[in-house]
C-alpha cells in the first residue's frame, strides 16, 4: 500500500500530465528553404515487414531506408551482434541506403542467413531503429511416401480421409481432388474441415471411388503436390442400383439404421480456444448422423457479435471477424436430426498483441522550452513499456537533468541546443511488440518569412478577405500586421491575426486598399514581408436572361448585361443545358446578349449565362422552349413560357401505422416545365399549433410515399410541387392522424455539473424537444454519486432541465446520468459524465517572484509555484497583473491600465516570458494563481526598467505643394518615443511609374519637424521615408508619396495629326505633339472594334509601327501623354487591308516567254515540212495538217478545264460524267460536225485516274495521255498519228 507521501506523488504526478497535454511543440513547416537548413536526426521511412519469409529461388532484398540532416549512415545487427556486411561477399548495402541485398550467383544456401536482423541509421543527431525483422525462407517439402490401404465402410456410418499435409512455410493451402483433378463436391453430408481433412457425416454407396486425393497448394513456389489417393469401399446389404437413386431416397429403398448426432470434430462436449485481437476467429463443428444434422450456432448469455459473423462451409464454420474482448465468451453448436440434438461449448478468449493508444510523435523545441513524448499501449495482458535513447536503454545512457522519465512518458523541461537524439519506446508482451522511434531536436533558428514576397492580391469589395503570411523561427516569433509602413499593430474591431499569421479582414472596403507588411519578431532577429491588396467592384449581371417560348422559325433573344470593375477585364461564355454552347454560322453572340435566329427543336434547353472575371463570376439561366408553327396550331400561338405548378390536391391517408402513414396526392398542371420534386410539410395541434414545418422531400416521380413519424402528435399534412420555375402554392391539408403514445426514444443532450457556489453543483441539460416527448407529463430522472468512493446513486426526478445539489465539498468530482420518461415508460438512460462541485478562492500566493534578461520589449518571469490543493479548484493558470509606472522619457505621460497575461504551467519551477512591453519604462507587477471562478492573494510586487529601443512612427506625416517647384513636409514626434529622441532621418527619391532614382538622406535634430524641398522640374514626384531615431537605431518608417498633379504643366499641350497607314496586319502611325522634345513619351491605345478588346502600348515616340493585327478588321486609336494622362489625340478609326495569298503572273516569268517562243518556232517548221511534203504529193493531206494545227490552237486556248459544274439550289455540286452525251469544254469536232470526246480528261491524267491536288486546289498529277485502242485505230486523221498531236503529246 501507498503511504499518504506516495498518493500526493501520484497525484501530483498525473495533474502533471494532464496540464501538459496542452503544450503545443514546434510544427516545422514543409518548406525547402527551411528543410535544406534544418539539421534533423534520422527517421525509419521504409522497412520490412516484422515476419520476412523469402522466395528462396531469388536474390533476399531485406529494406531499410531512413531520411535525415546530415544524411544518415547505416549498420545492421544480426541475431543481437554486429553484422560485418563487408566480409560477406554475397551481401552488398545500397548506395545512400540500408538495404540490404544478398545474392547467391555464386553459390551458398538461403538458409544460411535465416536470423533477426535489426536496422540502424545514424548521424551526429542520434541514432533510429528499425523493427527487428525475422527472415525466414519459404519451405515446400515432398509429402512422406506411404501405402494407403483401402477404407472399407458399411453404409450410413461416418468417415473421415485424413489429409495430414507436410508442414511448409508459409502453411500450404490445401483441398481434394479425383484423378480427372475435378474437385470433390461438397455440400452438408460431405464437406472439408479447417484440418484439411474430408468429413463424409454418412457414407453413401455412390460415395465409393478409388481417387480421394489430398492436394497441397504451396504459394511461394506455385507447386501442387499429391497425396496417394484413397480408395472408399462402401458395404451395402442389397446391391447398389444407380437407377434408383434419388435426392428423397438416397438409399434406394434398403434398410440402413438412423443415428442420432455426434461431433467428429472437435471432440468431447467442450473445448477452448483463444485467439488475437483484431484477427479472425474461426470456430468449427462437423457432426455425424443419419439423416444428415443441421448445424447452428450461438453465444451463450448474450447474441452472436453482429454484422461481423459470417457462415462459412454449410454452417459448420463459424467466422467472426475483427476481433475484440468484448466478443470473448462461450460459443455454442448444435448438431441435430429428426432423432435428437447434441452440443458443444467452445470457450474463446480474446488476447492482444500490443497496440497503440498513444504513439510518439517527433518533437521539435526551441532552447528553453518545455516538451514531452508519450507512449502509451495496451494489450492483453498489459504490455511493458522501455524507453531507449540512440538505440541504447535510457536508464544506462549518462543522467540529463533537462529529461525526466515518469513510466510511460518522458518530460523534458527547459532544453538546451546539444540536447537532440531518438527516443525508441517497445511496447511488448508475449503476443508482440511495438517499437516507435520519436526524436527531440532542439532548433534555434531566426524569424523568416515563407511566402512569396510582395503579392499582390485582388479581392471583390465587402467579401471576406485573408492576407497569407507564413513565418517560421524558433523560438517562434511574435507576428504584427501594419497598413502603409505607419501606425501600431492591426488587430481588433476590422481586423483579425490568426496564430498561423493570417490577417482577416472581415468585410473588404475601398479605403482598405493598400500596401500591408507583416512583421515577425523574436529575441533571435526579425524578418517582414508585403501584401498590395486591391479591392474591386464584384462582377455581375444586371440584366439576367428570362425564361421565353418561341414559335419554330422565329428568333430568341437573351440578354446579360454585365457590370463589372473597369480594371478587371472578363470573359463571358453561354452553355446550353450545362454543356458548351456552339455558335457556328446561326448563332449571335455581343457584349450583352445571345440572338438564336430560326429556332428549331434542338434550341430547346437552358441557357445559362457566366461572366467572369479573373477573381469572381456571376451567372443567370433562362429556359427556351420551342412551340410548333401557328398555322399549324393556332392555339400554340398564345402558349405561355413556363410556369409554377398547380399544387396536388386529393390528398389521402392509408396503410396507419405506430409511427408511420402511406400519403397520396394527385399531382397538378406542371405547366409546360416537368415537377422535379415534392415537398411534404407537417402541422401538429398540440406544442405549435398553425406552424407549418418541413417533414421530407421525393422525386417528381412519385405522388404516393410512406411518412415516418413520431409518438404522440396529432399530425395534418400538405404537400408543395417544385418544378424549374419554383415551388406551387401548398395542397389543401390532409385529413389529421393522431400517433399513439410511446416511452421517449431521445436522451437529453448537454448533460454536465458545475458549481455555481463553493458548496454546491448544479447539474444542467437541454430539455427534450416537443417532438421527442412522445407522450404526455414528460419528466427527466437525474442521478449522481462522487466519483471513486463506492457511493449509492441519489436521484430526483423533475420536469425542469435544472437540479442543484447542496451542501458539497469543495471542488470534487461527481459521477452523473440522466433519464427521461413519461406516462407510456422509461427512456434509455445516458452515458455517464464527470461534473464538479462549486470552487473556492485560492488561499496560497505564488512567491519569490522575480524577473530576469529584461531587454526592451521582453522580460523573463520566475517564481514559486503553490500547492495545488490550495487552489480550491481547478488549476487555470497564474495570472501576472503588469501595468506601466512611468516611462523614462521627460514629460511623458503614460496610460497606468492594468493589463494580464496567463502562464499555464505546474513545473516545480515555472517560467514564462512576457512581452508586448513599451520600450525606456518603468513597470511593476504582480501575480496570482487562479480557478475557474476566483483569483487568490497576490505575490510580492517586483518592479522593471526596459530598456531604450527604436521609436515608433512619427505621429503623422504631411506633404504639401505651397507653389509650383517647392514641397513643403511636416510631421510630429512619435507618440512612442521608446527611448531619447536624437532626430529624424528622411530618405527620398525620384519616381517614375515602376522607375525609381536614386535615394537621397537628410537628417535632422529631434526638435525640426518640417522641411521644405525645391523641385528640378515641376513633374518631379518623390517617394519620402521618415524615421524617428534613437541612440538603439531608426524606427518604424512612414512613407508617403506626393502627391500626384494629373494637369499640372500640362497646359497649353497638344497631341494632333493622328495618322494611321494600315496594312493587313500591321499599320504605320504617326502623330504631332508640342512636348519638349526627347523627353516626353507617349502611350497608344487600341480597341478592335468586334469585341472591344483594348491593348496598350506604352512609352512610345512617334513614328511607330503597330504590329499583330487582324486583316480586314476594324480598330480605334488614340494617342495620350504618359505624364499627363488628360492630354489626348482625338480618337481615329482605321480598318486593315484583306489578307491575300502573294500569286505570281505567269505570263510576265522569263522561263515561260522561252517556252513558248520554242514552241511558236517548232510549229512553224512542222508547218513549212507540211506545206513542202504537200507540194510533192506526200502522204498528209492539207486538211490533215489544218486539222491537227486547229486542234492544238484550242487546246491552248481552253488548256482544258473540268467538267461543267452546277450548283444545285440546296447548295450541294454536280459534276456531269461522260454519259451525258454534251460535247467538253475544249473537246474537238471534226469537220464533218461530228463530235469526238476529248482524250484530255482528268481521268487520262496520272496512275489509274487518281489525280493529287495541292491544298489551294492545283493538279500536282503526272500527266499523261491514254493511249486506248480506240483512239489508235480509225481513219488516217486520227490524233494518234497526226504531227502536231504528237508533238502535243511531248508537251
Amino acid at each position: 500500500m501507498l503511504g499518504q507521501g506516495g498518493h500526493v506523488t501520484l497525484v501530483h504526478m498525473s495533474l502533471l500530465l494532464l496540464l501538459w497535454s496542452k503544450a503545443a511543440p514546434i510544427e516545422v513547416p514543409q518548406d525547402p528553404k527551411i528543410l535544406q537548413d534544418l539539421k534533423q536526426p534520422p527517421t525509419i521511412v521504409k522497412q520490412s515487414v516484422k515476419d520476412y519469409i523469402v522466395d528462396p529461388r531469388d536474390n533476399i532484398i531485406i529494406e531499410c531506408e531512413a531520411k535525415g540532416n546530415p544524411v544518415p549512415t547505416f549498420s545492421w545487427r544480426r541475431n543481437g551482434k554486429f553484422f560485418n556486411i563487408g566480409k560477406d561477399p554475397r551481401v552488398t548495402m545500397r548506395k545512400r541506403s540500408g538495404t540490404l541485398e544478398i545474392g547467391f550467383r555464386s553459390g551458398g544456401r538461403p538458409e544460411d542467413y535465416e536470423g533477426e536482423y535489426q536496422c540502424f541509421a545514424s548521424n551526429d543527431l542520434g541514432v533510429a531503429l528499425s523493427n527487428k525483422i525475422l527472415l525466414r525462407v519459404s519451405k515446400a517439402p515432398l509429402w512422406p511416401k506411404e501405402v494407403l490401404e483401402p477404407m472399407v465402410v458399411p453404409e450410413g456410418t461416418p468417415l473421415v480421409l485424413p489429409c495430414n499435409p507436410p508442414p511448409g512455410l508459409p502453411p500450404p493451402f490445401t483441398f481434394w481432388m479425383n484423378s480427372a483433378m475435378t474437385p470433390i463436391p461438397q455440400n452438408e453430408r460431405v464437406s472439408m474441415g479447417l484440418n484439411g481433412d474430408l468429413y463424409f457425416s454418412n457414407v453413401l454407396t455412390r460415395d465409393a471411388h478409388t481417387d480421394y486425393s489430398c492436394s497441397a497448394r504451396f504459394l511461394f513456389t506455385h507447386t501442387i503436390q499429391q497425396k496417394n489417393p484413397f480408395t472408399l469401399k462402401v458395404l451395402t446389404t442389397d446391391p447398389y442400383n444407380d437407377t434408383s437413386y434419388n435426392a428423397t431416397d438416397p438409399f434406394g429403398g434398403r434398410k440402413v439404421a438412423e443415428s442420432t448426432p455426434t461431433f467428429l470434430s472437435p471432440s468431447g462436449s467442450e473445448s477452448s480456444k483463444m485467439v488475437l485481437r483484431d484477427e479472425h476467429l474461426l470456430l468449427e463443428c462437423i457432426a455425424a448422423g443419419l439423416p444428415t444434422p443441421t448445424i447452428k450456432w450461438f453465444k451463450k448469455g448474450g447474441d452472436l457479435p453482429w454484422p461481423k459473423v459470417k457462415y462459412e462451409n454449410y454452417n459448420k464454420t463459424l467466422k467472426v471477424i475483427n476481433m475484440s474482448e468484448e466478443d470473448a465468451g462461450e460459443y455454442v453448436c448444435m448438431a441435430n436430426n429428426h432423432l435428437g440434438s447434441i452440443r458443444h461449448s467452445i470457450f474463446v478468449q480474446v488476447k492482444a498483441a500490443p497496440y497503440w493508444l498513444d504513439k510518439p510523435t517527433n518533437l521539435v523545441l526551441a532552447p528553453d522550452e518545455n516538451g514531452r513524448l508519450v507512449c502509451r499501449a495496451n494489450g492483453n495482458p498489459k504490455p511493458n513499456i522501455q524507453w531507449l535513447i540512440n538505440g541504447e536503454p535510457i536508464d544506462s545512457s549518462p543522467q540529463n537533468p533537462s529529461r525526466q522519465v515518469l513510466g510511460d512518458t518522458i518530460i523534458f523541461r527547459s532544453v538546451q541546443m546539444g540536447s537532440s537524439a531518438v527516443y525508441q519506446c517497445n511496447a511488448s508482451n508475449q503476443h508482440g511488440y511495438l517499437l516507435a522511434n520519436a526524436f527531440v531536436s532542439v532548433l534555434d533558428m531566426p524569424p523568416r518569412m515563407l511566402g512569396p514576397k510582395n503579392q499582390l492580391i485582388k479581392v471583390i469589395e465587402n467579401n471576406r478577405t485573408f492576407l497569407e503570411c507564413p513565418f517560421f523561427g524558433s523560438p517562434l516569433p511574435d507576428l504584427r500586421w501594419f497598413k502603409n509602413g505607419q501606425g501600431s499593430g492591426l488587430d481588433g474591431g476590422h481586423y483579425r491575426v490568426y496564430i498561423n499569421g493570417t490577417l482577416e479582414i472581415k468585410r473588404a472596403r475601398a479605403e482598405d486598399e493598400g500596401t500591408y507588411t507583416c512583421v515577425a519578431n523574436s529575441i533571435l532577429g526579425s524578418a517582414e514581408n508585403q501584401v498590395r491588396l486591391e479591392v474591386k467592384e464584384p462582377t455581375r449581371i444586371v440584366r439576367a436572361p428570362e425564361h421565353q417560348s418561341a414559335i419554330r422559325g422565329s428568333k430568341a433573344h437573351f440578354d446579360c448585361k454585365v457590370k463589372s470593375d473597369p480594371s478587371l477585364p472578363i470573359t463571358v461564355a453561354w452553355t446550353k443545358d450545362d454543356k458548351p454552347l456552339h455558335l457556328g454560322w446561326r448563332l449571335k453572340k455581343d457584349e450583352e446578349s445571345l440572338t438564336i435566329p430560326n429556332v428549331n427543336e434542338g434550341d430547346e434547353g437552358t441557357y445559362t449565362c457566366t461572366v467572369k472575371s479573373e477573381i469572381d463570376q456571376d451567372s443567370a439561366s433562362a429556359r427556351l422552349t420551342v412551340l410548333d408553327e401557328a398555322s399549324h396550331h393556332p392555339s400554340v400561338s398564345s402558349a405561355l413560357p413556363p410556369d409554377r405548378p398547380d399544387p396536388p390536391f386529393d390528398l389521402e391517408l392509408t396503410e396507419a401505422a405506430a409511427r408511420s402513414v402511406r400519403l397520396t396526392w394527385i399531382p397538378g398542371n406542371d405547366h409546360r416545365s416537368p415537377i422535379t420534386q415534392y415537398l411534404v410539410q407537417f402541422e401538429e395541434d398540440r406544442y405549435e399549433p398553425g406552424r407549418w414545418q418541413d417533414l421530407s422531400t421525393y422525386l417528381g416521380d412519385l405522388n404516393s410515399v410512406i411518412l415516418q413519424l413520431a409518438p404522440f402528435v396529432n399530425y395534418q399534412f400538405r404537400v408543395i410541387a417544385v418544378n424549374s420555375v419554383g415551388p406551387s402554392q401548398p395542397s389543401r391539408p390532409s385529413p389529421r392522424y393522431k400517433t399513439s403514445g410511446a416511452a421517449p426514444d431521445a436522451i437529453p443532450r448537454g448533460l454536465r455539473g458545475w458549481g455555481s457556489k463553493k458548496d454546491n453543483m448544479e447539474i444542467t441539460w437541454e430539455p427534450l424537444l416537443d417532438l421527442e416527448r412522445n407522450g404526455p407529463n414528460l419528466q427527466y430522472n437525474v442521478w449522481w454519486r462522487r466519483k471513486d468512493l463506492g457511493e449509492e446513486w441519489s436521484n430526483v426526478t423533475t420536469v425542469g432541465s435544472k437540479h442543484v445539489v447542496h451542501n458539497t465539498e469543495t471542488y470534487v468530482p461527481y459521477e452523473i446520468k440522466i433519464q427521461a420518461r413519461n406516462e407510456f415508460g422509461q427512456g434509455p438512460e445516458s452515458n455517464m459524465v464527470i461534473g464538479y462541485s462549486g470552487e473556492d478562492k485560492p488561499t496560497d500566493a505564488p512567491s519569490d517572484l522575480r524577473v530576469s534578461k529584461v531587454d526592451s520589449t521582453k522580460a523573463n518571469i520566475h517564481w514559486k509555484p503553490v500547492d495545488l490543493s490550495s487552489v480550491s479548484g481547478e488549476f487555470k493558470e497564474y495570472r501576472l497583473y503588469y501595468w506601466r509606472e512611468s516611462s523614462l522619457v521627460p514629460n511623458l505621460v503614460v496610460s497606468k491600465e492594468k493589463k494580464t497575461k496567463g502562464f499555464y504551467s505546474i513545473m516545480a519551477q515555472p517560467s514564462g516570458i512576457l512581452g508586448d512591453l513599451v520600450p525606456y519604462s518603468k513597470y511593476k507587477m504582480f501575480m496570482v494563481v487562479a480557478n475557474n471562478l476566483y483569483e487568490g492573494p497576490p505575490s510580492n510586487t517586483v518592479e522593471i526598467t526596459t530598456k531604450e529601443g527604436v521609436p515608433d512612427a512619427p505621429k503623422f506625416f504631411r506633404i504639401n505643394r505651397r507653389s509650383f517647384d517647392t514641397l513643403h513636409l511636416q510631421w510630429d514626434k512619435p507618440l512612442e518615443p521608446n527611448g531619447i529622441l536624437i532626430g529624424y532621418q528622411l530618405k527620398y527619391q525620384t519616381v517614375n511609374g515602376s522607375r525609381v532614382g536614386h535615394p537621397k538622406l537628410e537628417t535632422f535634430s529631434p526638435n525640426v519637424t518640417e522641411f521644405t524641398l525645391r523641385l528640378p522640374d515641376r513633374s518631379t514626384r518623390y517617394k519620402f521615408y521618415l524615421s524617428a531615431l534613437t541612440q538603439v537605431g531608426a524606427g518604424e518608417v512612414f512613407a508617403e508619396e506626393s502627391p500626384h498633379f494629373a494637369n499640372e504643366g500640362a497646359s497649353g499641350r497638344e497631341i494632333w495629326n493622328l495618322t494611321v497607314e494600315p496594312n493587313s496586319n500591321y499599320a504605320n502611325v504617326s502623330w504631332r505633339h508640342n512636348f519638349q522634345a526627347g523627353s516626353s513619351e507617349f502611350v497608344l491605345e487600341l480597341t478592335l472594334d468586334s469585341n472591344k478588346t483594348v491593348k496598350h502600348v506604352p512609352r512610345v515616340k512617334p513614328p511607330i509601327t503597330l504590329v499583330d493585327l487582324i486583316a480586314g478588321a476594324v480598330y480605334h486609336l488614340r494617342v495620350y501623354s504618359d505624364d499627363y494622362n488628360s492630354v489626348s489625340s482625338k480618337s481615329v478609326t482605321f480598318k486593315t487591308k484583306p489578307a491575300y495569298i502573294d500569286q505570281v503572273d505567269i505570263a510576265t516569268q522569263g522561263w515561260f516567254i522561252g517556252l513558248m517562243c520554242a514552241i511558236a518556232l517548232i510549229i512553224l517548221i512542222l508547218l513549212i515540212v507540211c506545206f513542202i511534203k504537200r507540194s510533192r504529193g506526200g502522204k498528209y493531206p492539207g486538211a490533215g495538217c489544218v486539222t491537227g494545227f486547229t486542234k492544238y490552237l484550242v487546246r491552248e486556248k481552253k488548256d482544258l478545264p473540268l467538267d461543267p459544274v452546277d450548283q444545285k439550289e440546296d447548295g450541294s455540286f454536280d459534276y456531269h460524267s461522260d454519259e451525258d452525251n454534251k460535247p467538253l469544254q475544249g473537246s474537238q469536232t471534226s469537220l464533218d460536225g461530228n463530235v469526238k470526246e476529248s482524250d484530255d480528261s482528268l481521268v487520262d491524267y496520272g496512275e489509274g485516274g487518281d489525280g493529287q491536288f495541292n491544298e489551294d486546289g492545283s493538279f500536282i498529277g503526272q500527266y499523261t495521255v491514254k493511249k486506248d485502242k480506240d483512239e489508235t485505230e480509225g481513219n488516217e486523221s486520227s490524233e494518234a498519228t497526226s504531227p502536231v498531236n504528237a508533238i502535243y503529246s511531248l508537251a
